[in-house]
């Protein structure tokens, strides 16, 4: 008679980990105008200390495509609008007072799941 063979069993797989926030960005501009300079620095700034590998920054000129203005509801320039996560936010100026623009960024971030007692 054979010797019964072990079933190795293996272990569960995790439940995949929770996606980032993946944050989408567009900054409108005009030429390359000292505010203009100052907001592409600061918003690249912000974004690699603030929002590392979850982000998407795209720089748009309005001298090169004007109807994006319109499109997205920019009325001055150097303006940054997100659209992901909602809701729409729009901040206008060079982006100098990042502390401010973090603290909206941060509430905006979607709540973690809740766990469902078993």
């Amino acid at each position: 008679m054979r010797a019964p063979r072990k079933r190795t069993v293996a272990p569960p797989v995790p439940p995949d980990p929770e996606p980032a926030v993946r944050f989408d960005l567009a900054l409108y501009v005009v030429g390359s105008a000292p505010a203009s300079a100052r907001a592409i620095a600061n918003a690249r700034r912000l974004c690699e200390e603030h929002l590392p590998g979850c982000y998407d920054l795209r720089i748009v000129d309005l001298r090169d495509e004007p109807a994006r203005a319109g499109e997205a509801q920019v009325v001055a320039a150097p303006t940054l609008v997100k659209t992901q996560p909602p809701p729409v936010r729009r901040f206008i100026g060079d982006l100098s007072r990042a502390e401010r623009i973090v603290r909206v960024l941060a509430d905006d971030r979607p709540l973690p799941r809740r766990k469902d007692p078993a």
